[in-house]
């Protein structure tokens, strides 16, 4: 399993966006109550990268998913997975598109 961290305030959030700048990371809006969003967890934490993975509660985190939704300028979904680089999402998906196959490939795509 893929070791994530989870993001549980907006400075937390603030400082990994800040961070995207040198290095890009994955992003998983999760909840906790939806087995598409289960059936997503399990995907991202099954995938092998070097990027970091982070990952935010949309229920019990409610703010920071907001912040999230406004600073990136993607509507909110769940489960919705974004690839974040230079403060932008250079990818993102959502639901059952959420597989290690996708994943994969979009950091394939999107490493410089």
């Amino acid at each position: 399993m893929t070791t994530y961290t989870e993001i549980t305030t907006l400075p937390q959030w603030e400082n990994v966006l800040q961070q995207s700048k040198d290095k890009p990371f994955l992003l998983l809006k999760h909840s906790t109550t939806c087995p598409v969003s289960a059936a997503a967890y399990r995907e991202f934490t099954s995938i092998e990268t070097e990027l970091d993975l982070y990952l935010v509660k949309v229920i019990e985190s409610r703010p920071v998913s907001n912040e999230i939704e406004g600073n990136l300028s993607v509507q909110h979904k769940s489960p919705q997975l974004f690839l974040v680089s230079n403060e932008e999402p250079v990818w993102h998906t959502s639901h059952w598109n959420i597989t290690q196959s996708n994943i994969t490939d979009a950091i394939q795509h999107h490493q410089a």
